[in-house]
């Protein structure tokens, strides 16, 4: 199996698929060779299995033309302002800023400053998800972690945020 090494100041390894099914091994600075090697054949199974759904996700969603991508923000611009406003007043939340991204490994953040990004990629999937994604970053604004209290706040606003989770990874 053909795979990349980044190496640094980390103590354990970490395997990567990214949206093409490339693998990346992130290793520490030491690490020998055969350690990588012994490491991903224990994880062939998972690593292969991961690289078909990566590659199944890439083919249900293509990276758009331009026309496309341009339609997708325009709607991240009219619809997300709008789902923060209504979730926002349900939770008793407010983020200090929103901005629309093109983060391609994940659909939003809040920052240590609760700015909330949400990727306009979120577009291409159904509201529930969207709303899921909404819910989720507001939710970082009280817990900046994905503990039990985060998940619970989450599971107050949507009772049904597993099923709303699931959509994403389709």
């Amino acid at each position: 199996m053909e795979y990349s090494i980044v190496r640094s100041a980390r103590r354990t390894l970490a395997v990567e698929i990214d949206r093409e099914g490339k693998v990346t091994v992130r290793a520490p600075k030491r690490c020998p060779r055969s350690t990588i090697d012994s490491f991903l054949d224990r994880k062939s199974d998972w690593i292969a299995q991961h690289i078909q759904m990566q590659l199944e996700r890439s083919a249900a969603h293509p990276e758009p033309d331009e026309e496309r991508r341009r339609q997708l923000i325009e709607k991240a611009r009219s619809v997300l302002p709008a789902r923060v406003e209504f979730f926002g007043g349900i939770m008793g939340l407010s983020p200090t800023g929103l901005k629309i991204t093109s983060a391609r490994t994940r659909f939003g953040s809040c920052s240590a400053q609760n700015s909330i990004c949400f990727s306009w990629r979120l577009m291409e999937f159904p509201d529930e998800a969207i709303d899921y994604v909404v819910v989720h970053e507001l939710a970082h604004i009280v817990h900046k972690n994905h503990g039990a209290q985060f998940y619970a706040l989450i599971e107050s606003v949507l009772p049904d945020w597993r099923q709303r989770r699931a959509l994403l990874r389709e």
